[in-house]
């Protein structure tokens, strides 16, 4: 990092990997922006903007260093055709908008990162020749595939492929030449903060419903909050970098493994299992699609690694322990 203090723009930043990334840009001497349909009061600033229209926002990008755009619906919900078309729009139209600000910009930002999506890579089901690590030089994308189960994947799942894919068109057509591009392929980051995917997993944990989900075999690609804000970091130092980076930590594990070394850091020797059927019907109750669950990602950090990336948390089981150290520290 630069001694010099950055000046950072966020678009779409107030959800918990914009704060987890503001609060640590901040707290190392940055000016950070959040841009933000509903502005609150924070230690950086939070400036208005729809995400579909140009306006007094444009001004914090003018001679910034860095954008972030993080905008984008949750995907926690179900994918019926308004949420869709939300989910579709707030992804890639505000994509779109970023792009055209940056080109009418005289001093634009040297480097944009836009948020993308580790669902991107095909499922990497075990026992085929697709069970292997995907990094951003092997990778296959997906496509329709079978799953795991050998059941042809779902029609929702492909939604999410094509939304991931045209999410990535939109950053990489746009006319920035002086701007370099970065697309954040980004795995489950895991922050011991209410209402996170560690949240939720570690509730069911404690309850004693955190067992096997599905036949267990599909891997969970994960990254600690911590790496994850250090890659941020990383990524703006290394000039070279550019396109597609994975953002995961380097060993996914299947979910059966993965599962257990949680229930461990809880001290929790056993959880019920779920099968397929009940996880489908359980998300159609919740109002959330399965794919969140039953997807098989095997990510690899491959770019991360090469440039000399030292990950804090490699591993999943200790990075569960210090989750959930931290976790109970706030209790």
């Amino acid at each position: 990092m630069e001694a010099r203090r950055l000046r950072m723009v966020m678009p779409g930043g107030s959800g918990l990997v914009g704060t987890l990334l503001a609060r640590h840009f901040q707290e190392r001497g940055h000016f950070v922006t959040v841009l933000t349909r509903s502005p609150y009061a924070a230690p950086w600033q939070t400036v208005h903007w729809d995400g579909e229209t140009p306006g007094e926002w444009v001004e914090t990008l003018e001679g910034a260093d860095v954008c972030i755009n993080l905008a984008g619906r949750s995907v926690n919900c179900r994918y019926n055709a308004r949420n869709r078309q939300e989910i579709y729009g707030s992804r890639v139209g505000s994509t779109r908008l970023v792009g055209r600000t940056i080109a009418s910009l005289e001093n634009p930002p040297r480097v944009w990162m836009n948020a993308s999506t580790a669902t991107i890579y095909r499922d990497a089901t075990p026992g085929t020749a697709f069970d292997r690590g995907m990094d951003e030089a092997t990778g296959e994308l997906a496509g329709y595939e079978t799953v795991n189960s050998g059941r042809r994947a779902p029609e929702t799942w492909n939604f999410s492929v094509q939304v991931a894919r045209d999410w990535e068109g939109a950053l990489f057509a746009a006319q920035t030449p002086r701007t370099r591009k970065l697309a954040l392929r980004t795995s489950i980051v895991f922050s011991p903060v209410p209402g996170s995917a560690f949240a939720i997993l570690s509730r069911l944990v404690r309850a004693g419903l955190g067992g096997t989900q599905g036949n267990g075999r599909q891997y969970v690609s994960w990254m600690h909050e911590e790496d994850f804000a250090r890659a941020v970091e990383f990524l703006i130092e290394h000039e070279e970098i550019e396109g597609p980076v994975n953002m995961a930590a380097p060993h996914p594990l299947p979910n059966r493994e993965f599962m257990a070394a949680l229930r461990e850091a809880w001290d929790m020797p056993n959880g019920l299992w779920a099968p397929a059927p009940v996880i489908e019907i359980a998300s159609f109750l919740m109002r959330t699609e399965s794919e969140l669950v039953l997807k098989s990602r095997r990510v690899v950090p491959g770019k991360l690694l090469e440039a000399g990336f030292a990950f804090e948390f490699p591993e999943w089981p200790e990075a569960a322990e210090e989750l959930v150290r931290r976790w109970r520290a706030r209790e």
